[in-house]
């Protein structure tokens, strides 16, 4: 019950940073992933990196140092598989207790969701990167601390800055680039060898008391590129829900989606037979079908270089349709 409590938290957060995300679906509209430029046209994958190479330029803002940090503390589970991607792990001091992803991370109790000035200010960092900042970030810069602040990607652009700009920040930059094209590359490669899936439904379960993503988020704009239409949509048209709309058995069987997709396996324990086990769900296509498919919570959720495991799951579920 605590992790999920922890995951509604969660998602409240990440529904007040993201906003609305409506031109990420536009963008993966054709199933190639695109970018954003300044002037507000879309360039193909092939000049993602440009366009993510400039939003980190600009994004960092204070956080830009001459010299690269020598001491990191990540309050983002995001942000430290980020700097572990990139070679900068050896940097880093501490995390917050939800960042348990590499297992090398210096995981320790501060609190990524209320953090704590002084907590943080005595493991001495550098830089501390976080997912908002308010009071706690100008605590910190009052301490000569550096703040770097990531909020939750709306879009896959996002992501690709997001890594950009941790490369920039701790001296890392060409391993990033690398980071970031090997990514680009291999979802362009899992996106291209699934067929288009447009007209086929499916239902993104966060936790087992059936809170769900709608194509607004950054979760929905993934699942877009594959063309798969979301259940979810219509339980929060009005945006009253900011994308995270709580569904029920009776919605779930009224709509009855063609794929049900499970990222609460590891903090609840749902799995296909869990699932089938639900009063009156052993009528719903999907499980009908083995269309039922397991999702590590984390690489649902996360934002960072593990969301090509999180496509690579779409993709092979859509290809075994």
């Amino acid at each position: 019950m605590k992790r999920i409590s922890t995951v509604v938290l969660a998602l409240l957060l990440f529904a007040t940073a993201c906003g609305d995300t409506g031109s990420a679906s536009e963008q993966t509209g054709d199933r190639t992933p695109a970018t954003s430029n300044d002037d507000g046209t879309t360039g193909e994958q092939g000049g993602a990196e440009t366009g993510a190479e400039t939003g980190a330029e600009t994004a960092s803002g204070s956080a830009e140092t001459a010299e690269a940090p020598l001491r990191i503390v990540s309050l983002s589970p995001t942000a430290t598989e980020m700097l572990f991607a990139v070679g900068a792990g050896d940097l880093v001091v501490a995390v917050d207790q939800y960042s348990d992803y590499p297992d090398e991370a210096p995981v320790t109790d501060l609190d990524g969701f209320s953090p704590n000035v002084e907590a943080i200010a005595a493991y001495e960092p550098d830089i501390v990167v976080m997912v908002s900042g308010g009071d706690v970030q100008a605590g910190l810069e009052a301490l000569g601390i550096e703040v770097l602040v990531q909020d939750a990607a709306t879009s896959l652009d996002d992501t690709f800055a997001q890594i950009l700009e941790i490369g920039e920040v701790t001296g890392h930059s060409s391993d990033a680039r690398t980071v970031v094209s090997r990514m680009q590359t291999e979802i362009e490669s899992l996106i291209a060898g699934a067929p288009d899936a447009t007209g086929l439904s499916y239902f993104h379960e966060l936790d087992p008391t059936l809170y769900s993503v709608t194509s607004t988020t950054f979760v929905g704009a993934v699942y877009a590129l594959f063309g798969l239409e979301n259940v979810a949509d219509p339980a929060d048209a009005d945006g009253s829900a900011f994308g995270y709309p709580q569904l029920s058995d009776e919605y779930l069987i009224d709509t009855d989606p063609d794929l049900i997709f499970l990222a609460d396996t590891l903090c609840c324990g749902q799995d296909a037979s869990t699932v089938a086990e639900r009063p009156a769900w052993e009528q719903l296509r999907a499980v009908q079908n083995g269309n039922v498919i397991e999702l590590s919570d984390d690489t649902a959720s996360r934002w960072g270089p593990r969301i090509v495991e999180f496509i690579a799951a779409i993709s092979e579920a859509v290809r075994n349709l």
